[in-house]
């Protein structure tokens, strides 16, 4: 029993879930919250959840409900949990890669020219490296915004620029103001450095670390051509659609200046993308801008980096699969470089895992609240693909609809990481074909 529950894909979820405890834990003491006296609820375990799941949802106002104290912790918990994700998500990669055969290992060194099983240590410090760098990077221009822009004292300026260049880079979303950033719907020097935060942490560390060791093109592995191309075209699309559905509208873009409306648009595709943050009222929004917003959050970010969601990769494997599939052609293949039918299988499984996750979740908040299938299953998504996203009824739900997002937080973030590990590690090949059958498909 404790050999099965030491095995790297069970100690992934069993990790995260201990430091979710201890944080839940401290964040119920009296000097973490404002009011002491007041029964805490399902306060300190949600926000703890959706702190080390790096997604974003609250049931309280982050801002004014938790001490300086409480801040601290919600801070360190964002930063234990993306620093987890990347960091076993990479050595989860790498525990597959070592698992293949001579062959396999070969082919998937060619693959991930950067990422080596022989030296963790050096994994694990090239991306705290690269966490600090960048957080420290966005926190120098935040900070110097806050003080020189806002007349806020530096150390209002130095810890506010901390926290939300933290938050930003873990694809965490929370944020010190009660309305997100809304505040700062028309500052570009708040915003911009935000969405460079949020994207570089969604690329994921192998993307990263390829990009940064200037890779040339010609040599770009199908990963990071799938990571970054899709990043790009749904950054594009999700742009154009946000900016078409918004840009007139007097509750959401329409009140703004033409920058002003430019940069909501930007947040508009940046933040679904598993960030949390929201520079208008998702409440308002119009019902195209949700569905456009619900199929970014759903597909999520890359693969073995703070994003959620099923993944850029995921997606475009099983679009590329679907295409060749029309075309005729057996074999699936992406920049010259053929993909294999148990990745095949791999990608297929976690999205439809993903849809079940999102289905349950979706139809037990409609049994608990009394919230339009629009609003729930904009919750649900936001929930399971860890962005933080909500149109405003976190606040006003029962404890039993709590408990649902929760478990869809921890799902969509430990999940299916774990899935895919765990699909990947127990392939084996067959050693005999049993008769083939074609059942009726469509």
């Amino acid at each position: 029993m404790a050999r099965a529950l030491l095995h790297p894909v069970r100690s992934l979820p069993l990790a995260f879930l201990l430091v979710i405890l201890i944080g839940a834990g401290i964040l119920a003491l009296p000097f973490s919250r404002v009011d002491p006296g007041a029964d805490p609820g399902l306060a300190p375990l949600f926000t703890a959840v959706s702190a080390v799941c790096v997604t974003g949802l609250v049931t309280v106002d982050t801002a004014t409900y938790w001490t300086p104290f409480g801040h601290v912790i919600i801070l360190g918990l964002i930063q234990v949990g993306g620093f987890g994700i990347m960091t076993l998500a990479t050595l989860l990669a790498l525990l597959v890669r070592k698992s293949l055969g001579l062959r396999g290992q070969l082919v998937a060194q060619s693959e991930t020219h950067t990422l080596n099983f022989g030296d963790v240590r050096s994994v694990l410090l090239r991306v705290a490296r690269i966490m600090l760098a960048v957080e420290a990077a966005i926190a120098v221009m935040l900070s110097l915004r806050f003080w020189l822009g806002y007349g806020h004292d530096p150390g209002f300026s130095l810890w506010h620029g901390v926290f939300h260049s933290v938050s930003a880079f873990n694809n965490a979303g929370f944020a010190l103001y009660s309305d997100s950033l809304i505040s700062f719907a028309e500052d570009p020097w708040i915003l911009v450095p935000i969405c460079l935060a949020i994207v570089a942490g969604g690329l994921g560390f192998p993307v990263i670390i390829q990009l940064l060791s200037g890779t040339r093109f010609k040599d770009w592995t199908v990963h990071l051509r799938l990571t970054v191309f899709g990043t790009l075209l749904l950054l594009v699309l999700g742009f154009v659609a946000f900016a078409a559905f918004e840009w007139n509208r007097p509750e959401t873009l329409g009140p703004l200046s033409t920058g002003g409306k430019i940069l909501g648009a930007l947040g508009g595709t940046v933040f679904p993308r598993t960030a949390g943050f929201n520079s208008i009222d998702y409440g308002v929004a119009s019902s195209d801008t949700l569905m456009v917003t619900d199929i970014l959050m759903f597909i999520g970010g890359g693969s073995a980096g703070t994003a959620g969601g099923i993944k850029v990769t995921t997606f475009l494997v099983l679009g590329f699969a679907i295409w060749n599939e029309i075309r005729g052609r057996e074999q699936v293949t992406i920049a010259h470089r053929s993909i294999s039918p148990s990745v095949q299988r791999q990608a297929l499984t976690v999205a439809l895992l993903g849809v079940a996750a999102v289905i349950s979740g979706t139809l037990l908040l409609l049994m608990f609240t009394d919230y339009s299938l629009e609003k729930v299953l904009f919750e649900s998504i936001s929930a399971f693909a860890t962005v933080g996203v909500s149109t405003g009824i976190t606040y006003h739900l029962p404890e039993s609809a709590q408990w649902v997002l929760m478990a869809l937080m921890f799902t969509g973030r430990i999940g299916t990481i774990t899935v895919a590990s765990s699909l990947a590690l127990s392939s084996r090949p067959r050693l005999f074909r049993l008769p083939e059958e074609r059942p009726i498909i469509g």
